[in-house]
């Protein structure tokens, strides 16, 4: 009961800090510190430094400034542009036509970006005026941009696998792998409803464009060779076991500032820009890493896990309950913090619990990552709305509404994967198998 009441004063501080606005890092180690301080016997101060240090100096967190960095290049280069006129002569045929070029172009770029605001809003600077100016409902459009925006964070490399990976001490390049199907599976739903929704309503699909032969859609699409054969590069070279996830980050940005040179856009303005944007980025989310696992530690001092386990363990819950559970309150956190945010906040916590209930944590993160997606789409802190609300001026709950669709999409990819956990753990093991 005493631990109880103290966690809850915590989080009451927590929550506090928050909302007055202090940074998200500060504001962990600061609660972080208060708990040491008041409630355990080891020095604060020494207990943040070694954890704080040890936090910031790990090999396998490398990665992640340089994903950042071979999304921030590439975001400065044309390959938008290519991107639509590579795609658009194939969308043609299905129904819902070019609606299509959001879901596929988050899809492509996702592969390349790791990062669900940075796909979003470049995909969106090239479809939305294109859309608009032929005449395809607004609804669908934007509708359609936010959700598919979401694969960012699911089809690797991904930044918050990432941080998943070092907080659940588990193989970053099998989680990449792990991503793959569930990530093709998400931008499928995606596009099925939009046939569905184009069959139900064909008067409000525009005509297609002039039709091109087999041939002129392949020379449309040679724009895409060179971003493709990036990820190919980028991700082969994790999955064919030759470079762990640091080094092929090292690929992806070497790979970016020469395809940015072939475009002629690299420039010592773009590749400034491109490199303090990176920094700006990681440094925010380095500053929350270290708050987030001083934070963990003070919560072990005060008992705060194993008292969780035990609670969640009288309950009785099954397996399935409990993945309800988590998915609900991962939903509800996210109305309030980004995606980064709650992995980082609450893995220490959870992931004893998780373990305990005998759920693969490859497979757990995977599914905090499409629970995560969700968030990027609820108000009032949904980083998709934001940037989409910023590119349109229109109202926050309006682009909310009609990214609802999406939002119970995936909810249907959340049980998909829970029912057919292969879909998750197969493409790993079998890259295991592989000499």
């Amino acid at each position: 009961m005493t631990e109880l009441i103290i966690t809850t004063l915590l989080i009451v501080v927590l929550f506090l800090l928050l909302g007055s606005g202090v940074w998200i890092g500060l504001t962990l180690s600061g609660v972080a510190w208060i708990g040491m301080q008041l409630f355990a016997a080891r020095p604060a101060g020494d207990a943040m430094a070694v954890t704080i240090w040890g936090s910031s100096s790990s090999w396998t967190l490398t990665a992640l400034p340089l994903f950042i960095w071979m999304g921030e290049i590439l975001f400065r280069t044309r390959l938008s542009e290519d991107m639509f006129r590579g795609l658009a002569p194939w969308m043609n045929a299905l129904p819902g036509r070019l609606l299509h070029t959001n879901i596929i172009g988050c899809a492509i770029f996702a592969a390349v970006s790791g990062s669900s605001a940075a796909t979003c809003a470049t995909i969106g600077k090239m479809t939305l005026p294109e859309l608009e100016r032929r005449g395809y409902p607004k609804n669908l459009v934007i509708g359609t941009l936010a959700g598919a925006g979401t694969l960012g964070l699911l089809i690797p490399p991904s930044i918050i696998m990432i941080v998943y990976g070092v907080a659940a001490e588990i193989s970053i390049a099998q989680l990449f792998i792990a991503g793959v199907i569930p990530g093709f599976l998400l931008a499928s739903l995606f596009s099925g409803y939009v046939i569905i929704w184009a069959l139900l309503n064909p008067g409000k699909v525009p005509a297609a464009d002039s039709r091109s032969s087999f041939f002129q859609k392949i020379y449309a699409s040679r724009s895409l060779i060179p971003v493709m054969l990036l990820i190919a590069v980028v991700l082969g070279s994790i999955y064919a076991g030759v470079a762990t996830a640091t080094e092929a980050a090292s690929i992806g940005v070497v790979g970016s500032l020469i395809l940015s040179a072939i475009q002629g856009s690299l420039r010592w303005a773009s590749f400034r820009d491109s490199l303090m944007g990176a920094t700006r980025l990681y440094c925010m989310i380095a500053l929350i890493l270290a708050g987030a696992s001083f934070l963990t530690l003070s919560m072990g001092y005060i008992g705060l896990p194993r008292h969780l386990a035990e609670f969640i363990a009288a309950l009785g819950l099954p397996q399935w309950g409990l993945v309800i559970a988590l998915a609900i309150f991962f939903i509800v956190l996210g109305c309030f913090l980004d995606g980064i945010s709650i992995v980082v906040l609450t893995m220490g916590v959870i992931l004893p619990t998780v373990t305990a209930a005998g759920i693969d944590l490859l497979w757990f993160g995977i599914f905090v990552v499409v629970v995560v997606e969700m968030a990027q789409i609820t108000p009032p802190v949904g980083f998709n709305l934001f940037v989409l609300q910023g590119m349109t001026k229109l109202d926050l709950m309006w682009i909310a509404r009609v990214t609802l669709p999406m939002f119970l999409l995936m909810v249907l990819a959340v049980a998909l994967i829970y029912q057919f956990p292969g879909l998750v753990t197969w493409l790993p093991a079998q890259m295991k198998m592989s000499p």
